[in-house]
Order: structure tokens, then sequence, then C-alpha cells
């Protein structure tokens, strides 16, 4: 299926675009400047374009300095999605730092890497609270792995702990976020044919970008939720549960189509 033509170009534009991107990240990390939080958002802009992503945005995102966002996950093409949106860093497993150049490419936008092992979540707890006392954006994936898209799987809830910190005497703001792929070429995508945007199970990685690649426009719906905080729920597992209770709402809506528009 696809374009060999179309892949091959798409591929090329994004390896040279982020080559030379990469050096410029580097330097503004080093030097610590702002700049380091808002350029991964223009390249991650510039991506969705080269490789041909659309994104439909429902809802309002509220991303004060800090803030947490909440999201379900089906796609390595998820990053790109919510990064082209979300001025911040990634939480992502511990593997993700070692793989050869996207690896280099989350430690450049500051990713925060967790093994998610229940004897290290204090550490891991403590790493993040760090980031969030500096005013950063956080973007947690608490399911843990990838889904098929056509669901939500169960939130991991440790790493919700960090929601009790305050900054300013105020709690941390936590945004849920509903990603879902919809369409491809204005047709809508039903359960077989998702799997081209989502990559899960044992699903190889250089397989399923280059089928990616060769498609036309996959368009992406991303729902932004009323922002909570864990004062309103009380514990961190109420506030794992609401999260998940709204992001499969918000997943459950745009598999079936009944969302604005369509």
């Amino acid at each position: 299926m696809g374009s060999p033509f179309l892949g091959a170009a798409r591929l090329l534009a994004y390896a040279l675009f982020t080559l030379v991107l990469m050096p410029v990240q580097a330097l503004l990390v080093s030097f610590r400047s702002p700049l380091r939080h808002h350029l991964p958002r223009v390249y991650h802009a510039a991506c969705t374009r080269i490789l041909g992503l659309g994104v439909e945005v429902v809802g309002e995102p509220r991303l004060g300095r800090p803030t947490l966002v909440v999201s379900n996950h089906s796609s390595y093409l998820d990053i790109i999605v919510l990064g082209s949106l979300i001025p911040g860093s990634f939480v992502a497993k511990t593997e993700v730092g070692s793989w050869p150049f996207f690896g280099l490419l989350a430690k450049l936008q500051q990713t925060v890497f967790v093994d998610r092992k229940a004897r290290n979540a204090g550490a891991h707890r403590d790493d993040m609270r760090g980031r969030l006392e500096d005013g950063d954006i956080l973007i947690l994936f608490p399911e843990g792995t990838s889904s098929d898209g056509n669901r939500t799987l169960p939130f991991k809830t440790a790493l919700f702990s960090v929601a009790a910190l305050r900054v300013d005497d105020r709690p941390i703001t936590v945004q849920p976020v509903s990603i879902t792929a919809v369409d491809l070429d204005g047709m809508p995508l039903g359960r077989a044919l998702r799997p081209f945007y989502a990559w899960y199970g044992d699903m190889e990685l250089v397989g399923h970008v280059w089928q990616m690649v060769k498609l036309g426009r996959l368009t992406v719906r991303v729902e932004f939720h009323e922002p909570v905080d864990v004062e309103r729920f009380g514990s961190r597992k109420a506030l794992g549960e609401h999260c998940w209770r709204v992001i499969a709402a918000g997943v459950d809506k745009a598999v079936s189509g009944r969302h604005p528009g369509r």
C-alpha cells in the first residue's frame, strides 16, 4: 500500500531537517536557553507536515508552568503530534534512551527516563518533581506501553504522586489529553486500519515506519480535557482513575466517529 516515492521523499526530508536542528537544540540545552523548550515544538510541527500528519485539535490546552499532561499512547507518532502542540518534555521508559537516533532525540528534548519498576518509583518521582519545580511541562503516558489505538489500557498510577507537589503554594495542574488516529485521506480508520498509525506489541519498527510514510494524509484528533489537580480528588489513585475515564471516553468518541465536524 502507498507510494514508495512519497515514502522516500518524506524520510529524506525528515532526516535532513532533523540533522540540521539537532546541533542547534544541543546548544540551547547546554546553555539552558529558554528556547530549548520552544524549538522542539517548532520541530515537531514541521515534522507533522513532512510526514503527512494532520492534527485536529478539540478543546483548549491550558499549559501554564508547571503542568503535568496525561495522555493515552498508541504510537511513536504520538510524540510528534503532542510535541507539535505542547512545549514540554516527555516521560519515557529507560530503554528509549538507548535507542539509536531516537534515543538522542529524546535526550535533546530533555526526556525524563523511568523504568517503571515499583522499587524505583520514588527516585523517578523525585526526578519529575525537580523538573516541575523548575516550571517545566511534563507529558506522561501512564498506560506504561502503547495500545492498538482502539482502546485505552489501565493506567499505572505510581507516577501520579508528583501531582501532590505544590509550587508557589498551588497544586500542580494536571491536564488529561486523548489522542486518536481518525482517518486516512478523509476516509475513517476502522479497527483494521488503525494499526497504520498505532505501533504496539511485537510490531517491527522499521517496517511500520516505512509503511506509514508511504501512505497519504493521516488525521489525528487531539482532545484537551478540563485541567484538574489532586486536591479535587484526594489521592493520586483517584486522580489517575478520573484521568483514565476522561481520556478513555475521548478515545471511544473519536474511534466511533462521535465528535464535532464528522
